[in-house]
């Protein structure tokens, strides 16, 4: 229950995103830690990042990627992969009605089995692709941006009426918040990665419209479940634009 206590944007976020243990003497205020998330996923990256490159040390780059991807999902509980593969189940709807009402099974079908299985396969093969300090930046920024992403669909699409905290925390953001947000994703994507966060931008923001587009056309909007898989498939097209940068040129660092 909240007792009115103020509670830090930051650590809200971090609640709201991983499995790590936070207790909070308040519950998150959503429209304050929803600009956090950037930071979060920042994180998230470089831990995952750091372990992937600290493993292709002593594995074969596949083993690193495997680990690192599998200890992301340990850390967010598979947060935004659950979405995706609720979303891709929802898609086989024939009506926006039926899909919306498939949206709210929690259960996984063969689509929403293979989105969630494609999505791990290609950032493991991405991963393995990229020589260790590659891998480490590049998963920072892809989980970076990827949430970035999530916060601007937030911020500016259309929403579909639905409860849940995915909805929750799309009703209380305001434009401003979305944009510091997503102002926030650039500048770390950009510190780690240079001239590079210019491409990545450019990958999470057509593959955010697009998927937003089709949520609009699909379900008369977006919702919790939706902001998952803008997040995945922004992360992903982001990995792989990093394998065709780093196969012709070096980071800034």
């Amino acid at each position: 229950m909240n007792d009115g206590l103020p509670t830090w944007g930051a650590l809200g976020a971090a609640q709201f995103l991983t499995r790590i243990p936070i207790r909070l003497r308040a519950a998150p205020d959503l429209a304050k830690a929803v600009p956090w998330f950037p930071v979060i996923g920042a994180l998230i990256g470089a831990t995952i990042g750091g372990v992937a490159a600290g493993l292709m040390e002593l594995t074969p780059p596949a083993v690193a990627a495997t680990v690192a991807v599998l200890l992301g999902n340990i850390v967010t509980g598979a947060f935004h992969e659950d979405g995706l593969a609720d979303t891709a189940d929802a898609m086989g709807g024939w009506t926006p009605e039926r899909r919306r009402e498939i949206l709210k099974d929690s259960r996984h079908g063969s689509y929403g089995v293979a989105a969630m299985c494609g999505t791990i396969v290609l950032r493991i093969a991405c991963i393995a692709a990229l020589a260790p300090a590659a891998a480490f930046a590049a998963l920072i920024a892809a989980h970076t941006l990827g949430r970035g992403a999530a916060v601007g669909v937030m911020g500016f699409a259309h929403q579909v009426s639905t409860d849940g905290l995915g909805a929750d925390s799309t009703r209380s953001l305001t434009r401003s918040r979305a944009v510091i947000g997503m102002a926030g994703a650039l500048a770390i994507a950009a510190l780690v990665t240079g001239w590079w966060v210019g491409p990545f931008a450019i990958a999470a923001l057509v593959s955010t419209i697009v998927v937003a587009a089709v949520a609009r056309r699909a379900f008369g909007g977006v919702s919790g479940d939706i902001l998952g898989a803008v997040e995945q498939v922004a992360e992903c097209v982001i990995l792989v634009v990093a394998t065709g940068l780093a196969s012709r040129h070096s980071l800034w660092w």
